[in-house]
Parts: structure tokens; C-alpha cells; sequence
């Protein structure tokens, strides 16, 4: 590592010292041997500041062997696709020991047939991770739970990740802490006939749920005209703290002419 400051000393650099390549113009882009320096320097982003911009990505770009910053890595059978750059954002992580000790054998499980490094952790959990080292954001689907990804945050020690996941669990938890003093639940039994069910539902005012329909009644009995009686549990959700006047029940069913047309439709 003992070229490291190849970006600070890029301007005062020698005529006599100044790469060939004809694309570097005014020595501001050393094209370092290493690239893991560029990482190092581009990671963290205050001293970005005083870094002429360019250099940090030219320094990848203009590198003789470019294949060399593009890094495959195998986790858990899915394959990824990265740079240095992004993988030595977290300069505590797993990955910028992994990169710095040249692949040591302690961290990963070799390589498979592609010279992918191959790792043994859920591959789905690994893309929120590899996506806070590309750009710094959290970004989480909403089918993972951010348990796991803390667990894998925690594995591959990206240590801002670790700290948001932490910090969004707190304030889930503290949500959930409050919710249920916060809110009550109201119940109603409504009673319809079998053909105004639908009509009921499709009335049911704004903030009312359904919970439960029971069938009472008309199987037992004998009269060819009976429709299913059907009670209906609905609920609504009020907070708690003021003094609570109940909601109006959803609008009346149906005026109950139409009972006759349908009957035998609905014979058993």
C-alpha cells in the first residue's frame, strides 16, 4: 500500500514521472496500479471535496488493467457484479478485507468456475446491502424483513447499514408500542337477507371492515320462499383518548321486495 497517496500527489507530479498514456493530460489522474487507493480516497465523502472530481473516476477508467476493478462475487448460487470502488465504500467491511488481502481464504469459500468469490449467505438479502455500498440509501423490498438484512448488514460488518436497519427496527418497534393504547375498535351486528348481502357490502361506509358473516336460519327451514338469514359483524376503529360518540351503522339493506325473483336460485 505504499503508493497510496497517488491522487494527492497527482499534481505536483514530475514530467519525467507523468504516465504515457496519451489520455492523461494534465497529471490530475494518476492511473494508480492498485485502483483499491481510488476506493479508499473516493470513500468517504467529505474529503471528495478536495479531490479534483474527476480524477476518481478516470482513476478506474484510464487503469491499464480495468478488468481488474470489476469483481464478481457468488452469494449463496446468485451471481453479482461490482467494482472495488463500490465494494471498498465501507472501509470495515468484509469486502475491503476480502479485496486487500488479495482473496484470503479466511473470509470466503474459494472461487467457483468463473472466479467468482464465492460466499455462503442468502443472496436476496445480500442486494440491499450491495445497493447501500452503490449508493448510500437504504433501500429494502417490502417482502424482506429488515431483521434479516440486519443479520447480513452485521455479517459482511457494513457498519452505516448496520446503524439505519437499527435505527428503522427502533422505530418500528415504538410505532407498534404505541398503536394499541392509540386505538379501539367498535363493533356492529347487522341482520340482512341473503340477497341484500351483496348490496350490503358493497354500501359499507368508509372505515368500516367486515369481520365475520354467519349464516343463521333457512337451513332448517321448511318454507320454499326462505332465504339465508345472515348476520353480519362489522368494526370500525376509533381513538381511544376523547369520548367516543359511535359511528353511524352502514347504510339499511335493500328494501326487501326482490326476495321472490330469486328463490330458486338459491335452493338447496
Amino acid at each position: 500500500m505504499d503508493e497510496l497517496p497517488c491522487l494527492n500527489e497527482s499534481h505536483s507530479l514530475s514530467p519525467d514521472k507523468r504516465p504515457t498514456s496519451p489520455s492523461l493530460t494534465n497529471g490530475t489522474s494518476h492511473p494508480c496500479s492498485n485502483t483499491v487507493h481510488c476506493c479508499l480516497a473516493a470513500q468517504s465523502s467529505d474529503s471528495r471535496a478536495d479531490l479534483p472530481n474527476d480524477s476518481i473516476s478516470k482513476c478506474s477508467s484510464n487503469n491499464k488493467n480495468n478488468l481488474n476493478e470489476w469483481i464478481r462475487l457468488n452469494v449463496g448460487g446468485t451471481s453479482f457484479l461490482t467494482t472495488r470502488t463500490t465494494l471498498c465504500k465501507d472501509p470495515n467491511s468484509l469486502f475491503c478485507k476480502l479485496i486487500n488481502e488479495d482473496m484470503s481464504d479466511m473470509v470466503t469459500d474459494g472461487k467457483d468456475e468463473k472466479g467468482a468469490i464465492m460466499i455462503d449467505r442468502d443472496p436476496t438479502y445480500f442486494v440491499p446491502i450491495l445497493n447501500f455500498l452503490r449508493h448510500g440509501k437504504m433501500v429494502i423490498n417490502k417482502d424482506l424483513a429488515e431483521e434479516g438484512v440486519l443479520e447480513e448488514a452485521e455479517f459482511y460488518n457494513v457498519t452505516g447499514m448496520i446503524s439505519l436497519v437499527k435505527e428503522r427496527l427502533r422505530e418500528r418497534e415504538s410505532e407498534r408500542r404505541e398503536r394499541p393504547q392509540g386505538k379501539k375498535h367498535m363493533y356492529r351486528v347487522l341482520q340482512c337477507h341473503e340477497n341484500e348481502l351483496t348490496q350490503l357490502i358493497s354500501t359499507m361506509s368508509d372505515g368500516w371492515d367486515f369481520e365475520q358473516v354467519i349464516n343463521v336460519g333457512s337451513q332448517y327451514s321448511y318454507g320454499s320462499d326462505d332465504q339465508a338469514e345472515f348476520l353480519c359483524v362489522v368494526s370500525r376503529e376509533y381513538s381511544a383518548p376523547g369520548p367516543v360518540s359511535p359511528p353511524p351503522p352502514p347504510p339499511p339493506p335493500l328494501p326487501q321486495q326482490q326476495h321472490h325473483h330469486h328463490h330458486h336460485h338459491h335452493h338447496h
